[in-house]
C-alpha cells in the first residue's frame, strides 16, 4: 500500500477522534454561555428572577411569604387523634375534644349510619343489610362467581367479638379507610360524621348487649312499680 493511503488514513482518524474528544470536553466542564435551545420552551418565558423587585404587590417583593394560615405539604393533619383515631401510638378509647359526646351526636351518627352502613350491615348492626341480604341470595341461587366476583358476608358489628372489643378510635380508623373487602369512606364522609358514626356504633354495640346490672337501680324500681 503507498504510504501516501497510510498518511491520509492516519489523519482521516485522528479528525474522527476530535468530535467526541469536543463533546466530552463540553460535557466536563460547565459553560456560563446559554444551552443550544433547537425549541424555544418555557425557558425563555417572562419571570422574575430571586429577589429582584415586583411592582406587581404593594411591598415589591418578588418572594412572597407564606399565606397566613398556610401549611407545609404532608402537614395537614397534625391531630393524630382527630384524623387517625390515634393517641400516644393506640387506638383511642376517647372522642377528640373537637368532637363533643351529646344526644346531637349519636343522633348525627345514627343518621349518617343509616345511610352510608346500614345498607350492608343493617340499621341495627347485625349484618343483614339490603345490599348483603340480595348478594347472599345471587351467592346461594348461582353456580361460581357472580358477574366474576364473590360476596363476603357482611360483618355483625353487635355481636362479632372482633369488632366489639374494638376502641372507638379503630372503629374511626376503620370507617375512614376501609378494612379487607370493605372501601374506606374518608372520602366521602366528613371527619366529624366518621367519629359521630363510630360513637353512634359503640352505643349500639352497648345496647344489643346491656346487662341488668347497667340499668341505674332507681329506673328498675320505677319500672318495677
Amino acid at each position: 500500500m503507498p504510504r501516501v493511503f497510510i498518511y491520509v488514513g492516519l489523519i482521516l482518524l485522528l479528525c474522527l477522534l476530535i468530535p467526541p474528544a469536543v463533546f466530552a470536553r463540553m460535557r466536563a466542564k460547565p459553560s456560563a454561555g446559554l444551552p443550544i435551545h433547537i425549541i424555544q420552551d418555557m425557558a425563555f418565558q417572562s419571570k422574575y428572577k430571586t429577589q429582584a423587585v415586583n411592582p406587581l404587590f404593594a411591598d415589591h417583593r418578588t418572594m412572597r411569604p407564606p399565606v397566613e394560615n398556610a401549611v407545609a405539604r404532608g402537614e395537614t393533619y397534625l391531630d393524630a387523634h382527630l384524623f387517625d383515631g390515634v393517641v400516644t401510638g393506640q387506638w383511642a378509647a376517647t372522642l377528640p375534644a373537637q368532637i363533643p359526646l351529646t344526644l346531637t351526636t349519636l343522633q348525627r351518627g345514627q343518621q349518617r349510619f343509616n345511610i352510608y352502613c346500614s345498607v350492608c350491615h343493617g340499621e341495627s348492626g347485625n349484618g343483614d343489610g339490603m345490599v348483603n341480604q340480595k348478594a347472599m341470595d345471587l351467592v346461594a341461587n348461582t353456580n361460581g362467581p357472580v358477574n366474576g366476583t364473590v360476596w363476603v358476608q357482611a360483618k355483625n358489628l353487635v355481636n362479632d367479638e372482633t369488632v366489639t372489643i374494638q376502641p372507638v378510635g379503630q372503629l374511626f380508623n376503620t370507617i375512614t379507610h376501609g378494612i379487607r373487602n370493605m372501601a374506606g369512606y374518608g372520602s366521602q364522609i366528613p371527619v366529624e360524621d366518621r367519629w359521630a358514626i363510630a360513637a353512634y356504633l359503640k352505643t349500639l354495640q352497648r345496647s344489643q348487649n346491656a346487662r341488668p346490672s347497667d340499668v341505674p337501680a332507681g329506673i328498675k324500681l320505677a319500672e318495677a312499680k
